[in-house]
């Protein structure tokens, strides 16, 4: 009886006990100096860090004109948020162009990646689809054979067509490939880097070589991924600083990225504790690195917030267009920041437009190639 009256005790006790505190959220990346090697460009580095090149260019101040100097030190925030947790598994945010690896309970690798174009002359077929999926197999040097679909894309654009493309440097597949359980959706080497964290392939996911051959090593066939699509993301540290993530909303999937923002801060009771003015301006320029938006002061935060979204749940996607980027030097190196946070930020300016600045590289001007 006393014994029955000790364990009741003891359960009664941590019943009462207070919930441990969460973790905090997983952030990677930091305040970046990237010193710039021969044969570098601006998508170059960009693919490499997973950064948006607009904000490459305003950050630093170049005249896009001009070469970029070899050794010359580019400050790039290179933050993410990664979006989700997994015991193991790939995890892939479309809108972020990012790729998340999980290993034994913790995050191994991420990478940028370039995904599927938005559309081709209205059609939207080719975009990366969100979903659960499963590696079914590996293969190195693999044969291509080329989809109807993108055959009759090579006679319409009046290109010779293919129909199989042997292994080889000019095989769009690269020297590995990863199956998955999507129709018509691989992640593989690409043989066009500056391709990479953006959206010009037919659906599949494309990684820089480099990347590429470390994580065919490292994942294996049976191995569980999702593809999902979340272009704001929020974190805090365990110092309690709030973090934002925005990217473009490439698919046209959100009605409202700020009202999603709000509705993500205000769902995770932060809304007294960020700066209103730094969460729009996040939201406005998109850049897709993480920024700090934790209010200063009291006084710092603006009288009116927007309004929050019905409690029902976030702001609805739009289902009219529902379709029919970290280097390996990240690798091992998850960073759960906890600092003062970086200085407030300068006034946001409108980047030109670069279109018409890379007349020299036919690529970027084209849209980079798109033949898988």
């Amino acid at each position: 009886m006393k014994r029955l009256f000790v364990l009741l005790l003891l359960l009664l006790l941590l019943l009462l006990s207070p919930a441990p505190s969460s973790a905090a959220d997983v952030i990677i990346g930091n305040d970046t100096l990237y010193s710039v090697v021969a044969g570098d460009s601006l998508q170059l580095i960009s693919a490499r860090l997973g950064a948006d090149i607009n904000t490459i260019i305003r950050e630093n101040g170049l005249e896009v004109k001009k070469p970029l100097p070899v050794g010359l030190m580019l400050k790039v925030n290179t933050r993410k948020i990664v979006p989700r947790t997994a015991e193991k598994g790939i995890i892939v945010n479309i809108p972020a162009g990012m790729l998340y690896y999980f290993k034994n309970n913790r995050l191994e690798t991420a990478f940028p990646v370039g995904l599927g174009m938005p559309k081709w002359r209205e059609l939207t077929r080719w975009r990366t689809p969100v979903g659960t999926f499963t590696i079914t197999g590996k293969e190195k040097n693999p044969t291509w054979y080329v989809p109807q679909s993108i055959q009759r894309q090579m006679r319409i654009q009046g290109k010779p067509v293919q129909t199989v493309v042997p292994p080889g440097p000019a095989n769009p597949l690269g020297r590995y490939v990863l199956y998955t359980s999507l129709p018509g959706i691989a992640i593989h080497e690409t043989i066009w880097p500056t391709t990479v964290y953006r959206f010009r392939s037919h659906g599949c996911i494309r990684l820089l070589p480099r990347n590429m051959e470390q994580f065919f090593e490292d994942v294996e066939v049976g191995a569980s991924g999702e593809l999902i699509y979340q272009p704001v993301t929020v974190a805090v540290t365990e110092a309690g600083r709030v973090f934002l993530e925005a990217h473009p909303d490439v698919y046209g999937k959100i009605d409202d990225l700020m009202s999603q923002a709000a509705w993500l801060i205000e769902e995770r009771g932060l809304a007294e504790g960020v700066d209103w003015d730094k969460v729009g301006r996040v939201v406005r320029e998109r850049s897709g690195a993480a920024e700090d938006v934790t209010a200063a002061t009291e006084h710092s935060l603006r009288a009116l917030r927007p309004e929050r979204p019905s409690a029902a749940g976030p702001p609805a996607m739009n289902q009219e267009t529902e379709p029919g980027n970290i280097p390996c030097f990240f690798r091992h190196s998850v960073l759960i920041f906890n600092h003062d946070g970086p200085a407030a930020p300068p006034a946001h300016q409108e980047p030109r437009p670069l279109r018409k600045k890379f007349r020299k590289t036919r690529e970027y001007q084209e849209g980079g190639p798109t033949t898988e």
